[in-house]
């Protein structure tokens, strides 16, 4: 699923960092996070949906990736993020 523009333009607003910022890391693990619940709300009820369960793995991945990033350059804004987000680590 491909979020709707509003609700990408409102996660943006919420995350960004900068007026024009849409690349940043913060940006990019939110956008990813809202992909990765609906991924999961999808294959729960399909479950032998291999193709998108591949898609998912790699989403996770990537924002794992992202998440190390922060926590590394800047541990207290990384334990924020994931506060904001609801996710655990």
């Amino acid at each position: 699923m491909v979020l709707k523009k509003q609700e990408k333009t409102k996660i943006i607003s919420d995350f960004k960092i900068k007026d024009n910022d849409t690349g940043s890391a913060d940006v990019q693990i939110a956008v990813l996070t809202e992909r990765i619940k609906y991924l999961t709300d999808h294959l729960k009820e399909h479950k032998h949906d291999n193709h998108t369960r591949l898609g998912l793995l790699k989403m996770v991945g990537r924002r794992r990736k992202l998440l190390d990033y922060i926590k590394k350059n800047d541990p207290d804004k990384y334990l924020n993020l994931i506060k904001r987000l609801k996710i655990r680590k």
